[in-house]
């Protein structure tokens, strides 16, 4: 089913974020389970990093691909849109331009921001990449284009990158990297946090519509 309001999407955002906590949980759970044998206990921890980067990989994707959706279903033109938006929007026609010397490739472009603003924009579907690794760096490239805020997760950048993605990849490559209950535990409070924030900033972004130009 297409994105068209707001409440769509936040019932989107809604489903795919419960069935992400509930799962969560129940590793939560089985971690903290005290009957369970040491070498269990470093498996379930060294799984459970995993799945953690997983839902925060996954949501992310997920939730800035569905309000670009959204956005599409506006049919704004581009005179219309946000200025991360246009950027979106203009994408393949600069980088056509940009991969060769030949100054006449510029022309349509020229062209474009003189006479087509008023058009209806195309915005890509599904643009928003993790590129497979979710690092602070690609967040912020994503909230970028996306016109929310990165200030609330850059004092995590280190847990973003170090904590979550790095030991992920470590134990991913199958690698043995230590961590203990005590480390799990705050990672996994960090992660939900995060998410809601994530999810709680796009449900923003629509209802107070920031994809679109402010008026003058």
């Amino acid at each position: 089913m297409s994105i068209r309001t707001a409440e769509q999407l936040s019932d989107k955002l809604s489903g795919d974020l419960a069935w992400r906590k509930k799962e969560l949980s129940e590793i939560k759970s089985l971690v903290e389970a005290k009957n369970v044998s040491e070498q269990r206990h470093k498996a379930l921890l060294r799984s459970g990093v995993c799945i953690l980067y997983s839902h925060w990989e996954g949501f992310v994707k997920l939730a800035a691909n569905s309000y670009l959706e959204y956005v599409r279903s506006k049919k704004l033109t581009y005179k219309e849109l946000s200025s991360n938006f246009l950027a979106l929007a203009m994408k393949e026609k600069l980088k056509e331009a940009k991969e060769t010397n030949k100054p006449s490739l510029y022309i349509p472009v020229c062209d474009f921001f003189l006479s087509e603003l008023n058009q209806r924009c195309i915005l890509p579907k599904d643009a928003i990449s993790t590129a497979l690794n979710l690092s602070s760096e690609i967040l912020k490239e994503i909230t970028d284009i996306l016109g929310i805020d990165f200030s609330l997760y850059s004092t995590k950048s280190v847990l973003i990158d170090t904590k979550l993605l790095k030991t992920r990849n470590e134990i991913a490559h199958g690698n043995y990297s230590v961590f203990d209950k005590g480390e799990y535990i705050e990672l996994h409070l960090e992660v939900i946090g995060m998410l809601d924030i994530f999810r709680n900033q796009i449900e923003n972004a629509a209802i107070e519509k920031k994809f679109m130009q402010i008026s003058s």
